[in-house]
């Protein structure tokens, strides 16, 4: 037997089926479609379409605004929870992780709920203005992880138009 004597069984391949060529064919005229009707149309339905009922899309109600999907999330600790640690001691991401304060992964942020007895030298990715100033007023010191924040240039641009001091008209003026 050779590659060109193989044939597939008898009955397994159907030739497709041309409609629309003629009444001869026994599939001309309407094509097998019927009469009238949704169904004997080309264009049939658009998707999500359910048959006049009003579709589930329009149906939910729709909240104002959208989702970031850029929002940087954090794993947040509260001051009042760095109680468990020793006066002086160094926190930092493992060490809170360790704890169970944080999970793995993630960048942790520090707030400041609560009050701080002890003196602390907090490592983490973010702290609040008010968890910063509570760690500090206790002697401690705050030490930001990862990258600092850059602000892009839409948000910067009119911050350093306002720096920049304003030409007035009157030196335009006296030039001409």
């Amino acid at each position: 037997m050779k590659l060109h004597d193989l044939k597939p069984p008898v009955g397994s391949r159907a030739k497709k089926q041309r409609v629309g060529r003629g009444t001869g064919s026994g599939r001309g005229k309407t094509s097998g479609r019927g009469q009238k009707g949704q169904n004997a149309r080309s264009e049939g339905f658009r998707l999500g379409f359910e048959g006049g009922q009003m579709p589930l899309a329009q149906r939910i109600p729709k909240l104002p605004g959208f989702k970031n999907r850029f929002k940087k999330m954090y794993e947040v600790v509260n001051v009042s929870k760095l109680h468990r640690f020793e006066d002086g001691a160094t926190v930092g991401v493992e060490v809170l992780v360790e704890a169970g304060l944080a999970r793995p992964g993630l960048d942790i942020k520090v707030l400041g709920t609560g009050d701080l007895r002890r003196k602390l030298n907090v490592e983490a990715h973010a702290f609040s203005n008010s968890a910063r100033a509570a760690i500090e007023a206790k002697g401690g010191s705050v030490k930001v992880l990862g990258e600092p924040r850059r602000r892009g240039p839409k948000r910067s641009a009119p911050r350093a138009a306002a720096d920049k001091p304003q030409e007035t008209s009157e030196s335009t003026s006296s030039e001409a």
